[in-house]
């Protein structure tokens, strides 16, 4: 939001000088990025214009000009402006004027041609910066008088960073509210009278967009004068606010925008046909915009027809072949009100941000339209003539919802603020923000403008007083009382400590974005239960990450391109799944309105040499064990190794379908593990050596509660077995297999050798494995350790085609 201090300064009294007044407004959450003096240093510098000019004899690009400045002499100027030419007004820096950027004006000569002056455009009087050539004034500009004084200079470009809450601030209206409350003074705002109606011309307006576009006003005014040049006064204060001067009507109504915080748009009346029809796009619909190009809408968009064509997009941008021309003569001029959710996004999926979009999509006073109207009517009636039509109006007052009361108590102003502020104080604040104020026994009763659509609860109250009343008289002291120490809950890892044990282990932490491509998820295999964003960044952050490992080896390859071959990643984060509840029918999860569900997830990457490069051992590439045994580490943390197996079924497509498994947690599937699959390794462009682990977060910090036991008095016994067995059946099935037979009689079971050859059929495996035994209770006989080896031997013979080898 750009303005001009001196505009400010018309419509309220300021107690301050620029430096006081640009902190105030810093300090009350109007954050001032940028303050540009305009015209600090234009002595000498008046109105000059240009009685004769001919060709410098000795350069093309120079004309020598007789100049007439009030003197009562003609100066001669040599100037090499393009635009410089017999009849115009300019500004001429006179002999010992002082130009902004420390140019110093002085007598010379040029080429041999003496010059007493410069004739200056806009970038070297420092008020604007345009250098394309003079500063042309208009033709009614006097003659030797000061050009600060006939421009209203100095001056300042306020530039303020005006946070989504606080709409009303993109207006000088609205600022004002502000200053005044900080500055103990009043808004001088005018109140604004109906144009004069001398024409009957109407036209029929029809609201079927529904609570996107409750309010719709339009007035026809025929017979402007097309070749009506915006006066001067209302060009600079555009030009200080960012904006630049098109023509009469258009500069109107952003003048009107810039003045009250309300978007106009003036459409070609003759154009258009029939009646004003404000409704929804149709499916694929299409607009050919102000800017030439062609805006591709859906249902989601407003749109401004008549009966027969799609005009504009509401609270966009206008269409081109309704557009005001330097031909049109009759116009129908709008204002309406839109919802913020019905215009928030569009702009930007249409690869826009216009002036208009940015206020609605943050919300306009829904009282403001007439107003602006008129507003505008009055100064397009002076400055382009013409014959007003009636104000046309159409609303569905249902969805205009009036700002309610809110309370403010005094002691929880008190409370919350830790300083007493006056009653009168109080009462004065709101007042001078144009707020009603009702006195209670307890506090104040608060109505809002309907332009503050930020004030909804007595915190936001509290806010407005502390802002108004200035952070610097707020007392800064410590909070005092006792704060409650977190109890870590010991059946859960920590993890930040999951974290320090992975960084331990040589992984350095990763942290990527929750959103991503929808290419890159559908190379993965990710196409369902997918949480798409309706209003994405870009289109590579479209989709919430239904996996960490995408981004993660996104992370993996920039590192790789950057000569990193021994790459170790990990990331604990959380992934989006559509739908929380478990249910077969995805119709039923939308017809419920079941939210997506958040899974924390840990991620790891890996790829290159298993171990840093030494001299100690020769190198080998990383493989699937190798990942295997940093699992066997996380898992063994928890104290429960026995409730985890690893299995080589029910494969996601993305992994290397030898060399994957899946993790499960008390038979429950709880992540994968391996390397990834050549396919999408190529198409990723990487080697074949990357392997990767994701699990959910929950299992894996599920902790045992440590408990304290005696040493146990009876000795362990041990008996080997050597199993022939199918070559599918892994060892995780059997380790499974043979604690659920044994119980709590087998304490350990250890795999010490595999076998495949001669002497096994093809197809077949031999296992050798201790089962080490123990009972708490008493010492276990011979008998007792051979009925565990023929309870194991035959349930593995039963279960899993096993074969005792001899």
């Amino acid at each position: 939001m750009k303005f001009s201090e001196n505009w400010l300064r018309e419509l309220v009294e300021i107690t301050a000088d620029r430096d006081a007044l640009a902190r105030a407004l810093t300090m009350a959450g109007l954050e001032v990025e940028d303050v540009t003096p305009l015209g600090e240093s234009l002595h000498g510098v008046v109105v000059a214009q240009i009685v004769a000019a001919e060709k410098h004899p000795e350069a093309d690009r120079l004309q020598i000009c007789k100049v007439d400045a009030g003197q009562g002499v003609l100066l001669q100027i040599v100037c090499g402006a393009p635009n410089a030419r017999v009849g115009i007004k300019v500004p001429l820096a006179t002999v010992g004027a002082n130009l902004p950027g420390g140019i110093a004006i002085k007598a010379a000569k040029l080429r041999g041609v003496e010059s007493t002056g410069m004739l200056c455009s806009a970038r070297e009087l420092g008020i604007d910066a345009d250098a394309s050539g003079l500063l042309e004034l208009p033709a009614e500009a006097p003659v030797g008088q000061s050009l600060a004084d006939y421009l209203g200079l100095p001056d300042a470009s306020f530039e303020l960073s005006i946070t989504p809450n606080r709409s009303d601030c993109l207006s000088l209206h609205g600022l004002a509210y502000d200053v005044a409350a900080l500055f103990g003074s009043a808004a001088k705002l005018p109140e604004q009278s109906p144009a004069l109606v001398t024409s009957a011309s109407r036209r029929g307006i029809r609201l079927e967009a529904g609570k996107d576009a409750p309010r719709y006003l339009g007035r026809i005014v025929e017979g402007i004068d097309p070749a009506a040049r915006t006066p001067l006064w209302l060009i600079e204060r555009l030009r200080r606010s960012g904006l630049r001067p098109i023509s009469a009507v258009v500069d109107i109504t952003n003048y009107v925008m810039l003045e009250l915080g309300q978007p106009l748009h003036a459409f070609d009346n003759d154009i258009l046909q029939g009646d004003i029809v404000v409704r929804h796009a149709g499916t694929s619909e299409t607009l050919m915009l102000l800017d030439g190009n062609e805006a591709k809408l859906d249902e989601g968009f407003v749109l401004i027809a008549d009966e027969h064509k799609a005009l504009a997009v509401a609270g966009v941008m206008g269409g081109f072949d309704s557009r005001v021309t330097d031909t049109t003569r009759n116009i129908f001029l709008e204002s309406a009100h839109f919802a913020p959710a019905a215009i928030m996004g569009r702009a930007r999926k249409l690869g826009l941000h216009t002036e208009a979009s940015h206020r609605f999509e943050r919300g306009v006073d829904p009282q403001l339209p007439q107003r602006a109207l008129e507003r505008a009517t009055e100064l397009l009636l002076a400055i382009a003539g013409g014959n007003a039509g009636p104000v046309l109006l159409a609303e569905n007052r249902a969805d205009l919802t009036p700002p309610a009361a809110v309370g403010l108590r005094r002691a929880r102003l008190q409370r919350v603020l830790g300083v007493s502020v006056g009653d009168a104080e109080v009462a004065r604040i709101f007042t001078a923000l144009g707020m009603q104020v009702e006195v209670t026994a307890d506090g104040w009763q608060i109505t809002a403008p309907s332009s503050r659509f930020d004030i909804e609860r007595e915190e936001d109250l509290i806010e407005e007083v502390a802002r108004i009343f200035g952070y610097d008289n707020i007392p800064t002291l410590s909070p005092a009382g006792a704060l409650a120490l977190a109890v870590e809950p010991e059946a859960r890892i920590n993890e930040l400590a999951l974290r320090e044990q992975l960084a331990a282990r040589g992984y350095y932490e990763a942290v990527n974005l929750s959103f991503v491509a929808a290419d890159l998820l559908a190379s993965w295999g990710f196409t369902e239960r997918l949480v798409s964003l309706a209003n994405p960044l870009s289109a590579d952050l479209a989709v919430m990450r239904p996996s960490l490992l995408p981004g993660l080896i996104e992370t993996l390859r920039h590192n790789r391109a950057r000569q990193q071959e021994r790459v170790r990643l990990f990331e604990v984060a959380r992934v989006f799944h559509q739908f929380g509840a478990v249910r077969e029918d995805p119709e039923a999860h939308q017809q419920a309105g079941d939210p997506p569900v958040e899974i924390p997830s840990l991620a790891i990457v890996a790829c290159g040499n298993a171990r840093a490069e030494q001299w100690g051992e020769p190198s080998r590439m990383l493989d699937f064990h190798d990942l295997k045994g940093e699992l066997d580490a996380l898992i063994a943390w928890g104290g429960e190794p026995q409730r985890w197996s690893v299995h080589a079924d029910d494969l996601p497509g993305w992994l290397h379908p030898g060399r994957g498994a899946r993790v499960a947690r008390d038979g429950e599937t709880v992540g994968y593990l391996g390397a990834l699959h050549p396919q999408l390794a190529k198409a990723l462009d990487l080697g074949a050596d990357v392997h990767v682990l994701e699990l959910a977060l929950d299992p894996l910090l599920a902790r045992r509660l440590p408990h304290a036991q005696a040493v146990p008095r009876f000795p362990v016994v041990r008996r080997d077995i050597a199993m022939d067995l199918p070559e599918i059946v892994s060892w995780s099935q059997i380790e499974q297999l043979v604690r659920r037979t044994l119980g709590e009689r087998l304490k350990e079971l250890r795999l010490f050798d595999r076998y495949s050859g001669k002497g096994v059929e093809a197809g077949r495996k031999s296992l050798a494995m201790g089962l080490i035994l123990q009972d708490a209770s008493r010492t276990l006989t011979d008998d007792d350790a051979d009925r565990c080896v023929r309870e194991a031997v035959a349930a593995l013979e039963q279960t899993c085609k096993a074969k005792l080898r001899g």
